[in-house]
Order: C-alpha cells, then sequence, then structure tokens
C-alpha cells in the first residue's frame, strides 16, 4: 500500500519519537503471518513493556538516520520491537520466535550501535537487574571482609591460646 508524503512525514516523526524513547531497537523477521501469530507477539512484548510495529523499511532507514544511528541493510519483511528495557524484551522475543516458525530474530540496535541475533540472545540470557545488583555488591563487598577477617583472625588466635591456657587443670604441686 503507497502512502502519501504528508503521511510517510507523520509516521517518520514517529518512529523518531519511538527511537528517542527507547534504548533498544530489534528486528524480527516474519514470514506468513498470520494475525493469531502477530497477536501473540504483540502480547509478549507488551507483557514486557515494549511495542512491535510492522513499518516499512524505507520510512525505518529514514528514522534510524534521523535519530543518528547507523542503519545496515534492512530486508525483506520486517517488525520492529521498542523497548526502553532491553533485557526483559529480548527474553520474550526469544521465547515467541523459538516457539514459531514464523518469526526470525536478526537483530537489533542498542545504545545506538547494531547488535546481531547472537547478541541479542546473549542479552536475553542476562539475569534480572536485582539478581545482577546483588552479584555486583557482593564483588565489592568480597575484599573489605577478607580484610576484616584478615585483621581480626591474630587478636581471636591470642584469644583461643588464652582460653585454652585457662581452662587447663593446675599442675598440682610437688609435695
Amino acid at each position: 500500500m503507497a502512502f502519501s508524503k504528508e503521511h510517510k512525514g507523520v509516521l517518520l516523526s514517529q518512529y523518531e519519537e519511538l527511537l528517542k524513547q527507547s534504548q533498544a531497537v530489534f528486528v524480527i523477521e516474519y514470514k506468513r503471518m498470520g494475525m493469531k501469530e502477530i497477536d501473540m507477539l504483540r502480547a509478549k512484548v507488551r507483557e514486557s513493556g515494549g511495542q512491535v510495529h510492522v513499518v516499512k523499511n524505507t520510512v525505518m532507514k529514514l528514522a534510524l538516520q534521523k535519530a543518528g544511528i547507523q542503519s545496515g541493510d534492512i530486508e525483506g519483511s520486517a517488525l520492529f520491537g521498542f523497548t526502553a528495557n532491553p533485557p526483559v524484551m529480548a527474553k520474550s522475543l526469544m521465547d515467541a520466535t523459538n516457539r514459531s516458525e514464523v518469526f526470525k530474530l536478526k537483530g537489533g540496535y542498542l545504545g545506538g550501535h547494531a547488535i546481531s541475533a547472537e547478541e541479542v540472545k546473549a542479552l536475553a540470557e542476562l539475569p534480572p537487574l536485582p539478581v545482577m545488583r546483588a552479584r555486583l555488591l557482593g564483588v565489592i563487598s568480597a575484599p573489605a571482609s577478607k580484610l576484616v577477617r584478615t585483621l581480626a583472625e591474630p587478636s581471636r588466635q591470642v584469644a583461643r591460646v588464652l582460653k585454652a591456657y585457662s581452662e587447663q587443670d593446675p599442675i598440682p604441686a610437688a609435695a
């Protein structure tokens, strides 16, 4: 379906705004897509806090260029997923593409840089943010707690020796 120049301008400005609000954009290739499949994908993406749009490649290339993102070769039928939470949406898309023969994850853009499908898969395998924070806190606090234990150990050893000495039976006096 051909769009008028005015309609393309409106679409272009909408996608530019979506690109500015999103931290990541994922590209999904589709073949023989029906409404059942697109509704399933959109529901999964909505759960992750993102949006999926079927966009004409030329309009998306222009929007990416205006947003300052180097667009590679966008070819074929493509869906574009926009999100502010890339790991969560990457997991949703990986689930949807693994369960369906209609969709295939092609890659995307993260922070203005192109990423491959393998990098999206690695992003999907990241643990949730609270787990990452806990791990980071553990890594940061480990050296400090080891230092405290090392500094306290000599005084503990002296206390153990004194306790053992006090618990010994007194030596009987020689008669």
